[in-house]
């Protein structure tokens, strides 16, 4: 099923027409909220700016997010300061503020609906008790006027709480829809539909796409997870994803605030106005991409703990949503090593990317331009603690782990003569080769299943019926089309004798379809 941000009726944003050989004095990649809002910051500075997106304005990270605007973040702070220094904790929560500052005024000028909830961040065990009065101190450190509270509002047994009024939420398609209409009338062009597969970092940049290269001065990397190698990012982040379902539930009584666990199994609450009703979000679950054998467990996990907490809420929506967490919980803003300072990127926003994305627009916009930022110098400068570069070392090792098993265990099995059942895949050696076979809407498919990035094994998503990356989290759909980076080509399809018991549906060419659907809307 489609987020329910996703599936809220809206007039589509038109897509500009792509312009080969066009120059641009900046060139955005990615029409989520870090794209478009740096793509405004530069645009209100007059630069002639064009927004370049694979899919579909939101259609990744923005458009499933849980879209709370807080200061209150679970543990996140806690958790800088066990691995920075109290500067570094300051930035953060410096830029985090400052963005949800500027959000606050953004939407207030442009007339887009938010609510204004307080936020809690819960104990919903004994055990987590510690950790909230770790996070207290780390917000009051900060400048946060959190509070310690024991009513939550929330009908269930909680174990203590924090709590920070006059926080926001929002519906996040209706702030890009507003940002992508703010954008087209300063003479900025957004292109749907156009994946950038690289950029040579000369002068100007060229920005390579399968339908022409593009020319700019600058090219911000707003992809999630940065589709260039250069820094190994993708080797300094953990990518997570999450689950998220909304319910309508009977009877009213819904909690009125914005809530997020600070211990495990995580659970994230708040409502949602949808015409004339209101409806309630929980998300949680998060797993690394691609290591969990049955995720479709966890969705149903999910549902079961919903109404056991809520009873007779009926499901209406469900979806997930992957975010990446740096070494020391800080995002990665700026210029890209090696480039010149001409290719700027943001990631790592550790699942709080409603403030995250904002700071980090503000960072780069200052950096194109020619500004300074305290609280930015400081992020840009943190030192890399011992402690980071064992977390860094260890989690290197479990993805050097995933790629040899991965590896091991496509040579050993082969592939089931049988096709797999509806909603099932299954990886194993197929003519000597590691494959991927899977039955999705009567179609049966077979794809290499080597990752197009770095070569690693995928595995089945049950849950978003998708082939998942366990090295560093791209996705692909049942038919090997990318979903999430930081690859940038599809899986390639293996074009032998048909499976007993195939379809006979041919697999469409991928350059025919820019824009797949979210795996997550098959579930």
């Amino acid at each position: 099923m489609a987020s329910l941000w996703l599936d809220t009726q809206r007039e589509p944003v038109p897509s500009d027409a792509f312009d080969p050989d066009a120059r641009y004095d900046a060139v955005v990649v990615g029409a989520g909220l870090t794209g478009l809002t740096t793509a405004l910051l530069l645009a209100r500075a007059g630069l002639a700016v064009a927004v370049l997106e694979a899919r579909s304005i939101g259609a990744v990270t923005t458009g499933h997010s849980t879209a709370k605007l807080s200061l209150l973040q679970g543990g996140v702070l806690s958790g800088i300061r066990s691995r920075g220094s109290r500067r570094v904790l300051q930035a953060y929560v410096d830029a985090n503020r400052e963005g949800r500052d500027w959000m606050l005024r953004y939407l207030d000028e442009h007339d887009v609906e938010l609510q204004r909830r307080d936020a809690f961040t819960y104990a919903g065990s004994p055990e987590g008790t510690e950790l909230l009065d770790e996070e207290y101190e780390a917000c009051r450190d900060a400048g946060l006027d959190v509070e310690r509270v024991t009513e939550t509002g929330l009908p269930f047994e909680t174990h203590g709480a924090l709590r920070l009024p006059d926080q926001a939420q929002f519906d996040p398609m209706d702030v890009l829809h507003a940002l992508a209409a703010d954008l087209r009338s300063r003479g900025a062009v957004i292109v749907e539909g156009v994946r950038v597969k690289d950029v040579d970092t000369g002068d100007p940049c060229r920005v390579i796409t399968p339908l022409g290269d593009v020319h700019a001065t600058t090219v911000v990397l707003a992809t999630g997870t940065p589709i260039l190698d250069r820094g190994l990012y993708f080797a300094k982040l953990k990518p997570s994803r999450s689950y998220a379902q909304a319910y309508r539930v009977p009877g009213g009584g819904l909690p009125h605030g914005m809530y997020l666990s600070i211990d495990t199994p995580g659970r994230s609450l708040r409502t949602a106005p949808v015409g004339a009703e209101e409806l309630l979000l929980v998300g949680g679950n998060g797993h690394t991409v691609g290591r969990e054998d049955d995720t479709r467990r966890l969705a149903d996990d999910l549902e079961d703990w919903t109404l056991q907490r809520f009873p007779g809420a009926e499901r209406t929506h469900a979806w997930s949503a992957q975010d990446y967490e740096s070494m020391n919980l800080v995002p990665f803003v700026g210029w890209m090593p090696r480039t010149g300072h001409r290719v700027a990127l943001a990631t790592g926003y550790n699942k709080w990317g409603m403030t995250n994305a904002v700071a980090a627009a503000l960072s780069i916009a200052a950096d194109v331009l020619g500004g300074s930022i305290p609280w930015a110098k400081t992020l840009h400068h943190r030192v890399t603690l011992p402690k980071d570069v064992a977390h860094g070392v260890a989690a290197n090792a479990q993805v050097a782990g995933r790629l040899a098993s991965g590896w091991v265990a496509s040579g050993l099995h082969p592939l089931p003569e049988d096709p797999p059942a509806e909603g099932e895949g299954a990886v194993g050696a197929y003519d000597m080769e590691p494959t991927a076979v899977s039955t999705v809407d009567g179609t049966t498919c077979r794809l290499s299943a080597v990752c197009t990035h770095l070569g690693g094994i995928v595995t089945w998503n049950s849950a978003e019926r998708s082939w998942d990356c366990p090295l560093h989290g791209s996705r692909f759909d049942a038919q090997g089309r990318l979903l999430e980076g930081p690859a940038v080509e599809d899986l390639h399809a293996i074009d032998e004798p048909e499976l007993p018991g195939d379809a006979h549906e041919p697999v469409e060419d991928p350059d025919e379809n820019p824009d797949p659907p979210d795996a997550a809307d098959a579930r």
